[in-house]
């Protein structure tokens, strides 16, 4: 009786196994949709879009981002929640949203029993950036500057659960220094105040604070990644004075939970194909990102450091759900 059972179950997982391959053989057969959590002309919207046009020819079918903006991501997080899990229907997965989120808002998902990763596009390190009459130029400088001065000093952000917040309650914890946090609507405030000595530091985008730096509004004391940028060498990573720091922001591609293992990885080996292309790459640089394309199994494990990894940066910052 056990000997047949065990053979059912088995003949069963073999079908199954089957089933999954023979469906990811014949797909896709239809359009394909990415769901963007952010209005079109963004990082997340350019970065998918550029990729989106070399995934509809390498999988002969159209692949066509839909613009879902609201509820800080929720709409469209929803909108792939509830699809049906057959490859047509993808999440454009930015980290703020599935790492950032469920950690300060209460949220109906959890981005890891809910969703499927596929594959990280690129991330976005952050540079930490000074005004320019700050009397520093280096993150040690600033921490000997900054450290006997508790409570006169501050940083900006973009806003208040941002990653630039984050990054700078982080940045504070770890340096132990006492920095009032100053937040603004959105990065360009915040960067403006920085230039007009309102604030003391800031961490923002590449794209926008090296071309301050270059004018002399600003100084750039170090990046975020474990690795300095290829096109700013002279900026030491943060991990140079406090090894381990590291934020970076990320997109990439989830789908719902049970999509077919074979859908998935055809994805992930299609986009890896296509991070090799060098008009890609250079297209990702000028967004000043830099190409992952990692395997979903990869894509898993960075997110759960993330997850881990931010939520220590939103104790630091004192944040409650909300």
């Amino acid at each position: 009786m056990k000997v047949t059972h065990f053979l059912s179950l088995s003949a069963t997982i073999c079908l199954l196994a089957g089933a999954s391959a023979a469906q990811a053989q014949s797909w896709p057969q239809r359009p394909i949709r990415f769901i963007v959590p952010f209005a079109a002309g963004g990082s997340t919207d350019s970065i998918a879009r550029i990729t989106a046009e070399r995934l509809s020819v390498a999988l002969g079918q159209p692949v066509v981002l839909e613009n879902k903006p609201g509820a800080s991501g929720l709409i469209a997080v929803q909108t792939v929640q509830r699809a049906p899990s057959d490859g047509y229907t993808l999440l454009v997965a930015a980290m703020p949203v599935i790492v950032i989120l469920p950690k300060i808002s209460p949220v109906p998902f959890d981005p890891l029993k809910d969703f499927v990763p596929i594959t990280n596009f690129a991330t976005n390190p952050f540079l930490l950036a000074v005004s320019k009459n700050v009397p520093v130029n280096s993150v040690k400088e600033l921490v000997d500057y900054a450290r006997p001065q508790p409570g006169k000093l501050n940083f900006a952000s973009g806003g208040s659960g941002s990653v630039s917040h984050l990054s700078g309650a982080l940045f504070v914890k770890r340096a132990e220094l006492d920095m009032m946090h100053i937040s603004y609507k959105g990065d360009v405030p915040a960067v403006a105040a920085m230039i007009a000595g309102d604030v003391t530091m800031y961490f923002g985008n590449v794209p926008v604070l090296a071309p301050q730096a270059k004018a002399g509004n600003i100084k750039l004391l170090g990046v975020t990644s474990d690795t300095r940028l290829p096109e700013l060498p002279e900026v030491p990573t943060i991990a140079e004075t406090f090894p381990g720091f590291r934020t970076l922001t990320w997109n990439g591609l989830m789908a719902p939970a049970g999509t077919p293992a074979a859908i998935v990885d055809r994805i992930a080996m299609e986009v890896k194909k296509i991070a090799a292309d060098p008009t890609y790459q250079e297209r990702m640089k000028q967004l000043g990102v830099q190409i992952v394309a990692d395997t979903p199994a990869e894509f898993r494990k960075a997110i759960s450091a993330d997850i881990e990894l931010f939520a220590d940066a939103i104790r630091s910052a004192n944040l409650k759900v909300q």
